[in-house]
């Protein structure tokens, strides 16, 4: 039996601080709505085994990873019910089947209402984790972008779409428009500790691979 889409279930996978909400479920998927500061899978190393993925499968032993967050990043988080609708999910996400829109709140005011961003992405070896724009070596990204508000502390709010998938793509891009994310210890100076990015994964929508449904999952950002 499933759960209607966007009714929160009473569930909680709780940790030292921090829980991860489960907010849909049936017999293929699980939309987690994941805290800041919490790894989407294991990391390196025994300090970094605490992660969303191990609290959902003591749930539910049978949840698989279909796509990530980053650690920093909180939001709404897709698991597949067994290897089969991982393969099925992970087709959607492949064919860019799957529309995610993210809230986040950058420097400055961004001077178009909307707009797009289409600069490649690659890895900068010598300061990994960090990635760079590379026109020579970097792979095609594109983020749409549509503002909210200016604010009057001199940030915008903005909701980010991106269309493909690379590896810090909404935080190099907005770094690369001039606009760092607000909170970003990786892309901005001067952040303050034990400030959060300002980075949210507010709206997830596909068509349910086993019913046709499309479904459309929504969390508001907390910042």
């Amino acid at each position: 039996m499933s759960t209607p889409v966007n009714t929160p279930l009473d569930k909680l996978l709780h940790a030292s601080s921090e829980s991860v909400r489960v907010v849909y479920e049936d017999d293929a998927l699980l939309v987690m709505d994941k805290p800041a500061g919490l790894l989407a899978v294991p990391g390196r190393g025994e300090d970094k085994q605490e992660c969303v993925s191990l609290r959902v499968q003591q749930r539910y032993p049978d949840a698989l990873v279909v796509h990530r967050l980053d650690f920093a990043t909180s939001g709404l988080m897709l698991m597949a019910r067994g290897p089969a609708m991982q393969r099925a999910l992970g087709q959607l996400f492949e064919t860019r089947a799957v529309d995610k829109t993210y809230t986040a709140v950058v420097h400055g005011w961004l001077a178009n209402d909307m707009g797009q961003i289409n600069l490649p992405i690659a890895a900068d070896w010598p300061a990994r984790p960090l990635r760079k724009i590379d026109h020579a070596l970097g792979k095609p990204a594109l983020t749409h972008y549509q503002i909210v508000a200016r604010n009057s502390d001199d940030t915008t709010r903005v909701l980010l779409r991106p269309h493909t998938g690379r590896t810090h793509q909404l935080r190099v891009h907005m770094r690369a428009l001039g606009h760092a994310i607000v909170g970003d210890v990786l892309y901005s100076h001067g952040v303050p500790e034990g400030s959060r990015l300002h980075l949210h994964a507010s709206q997830l929508c596909l068509v349910h691979p086993v019913t046709g449904q499309p479904m459309d999952w929504r969390s508001e950002a907390d910042f």
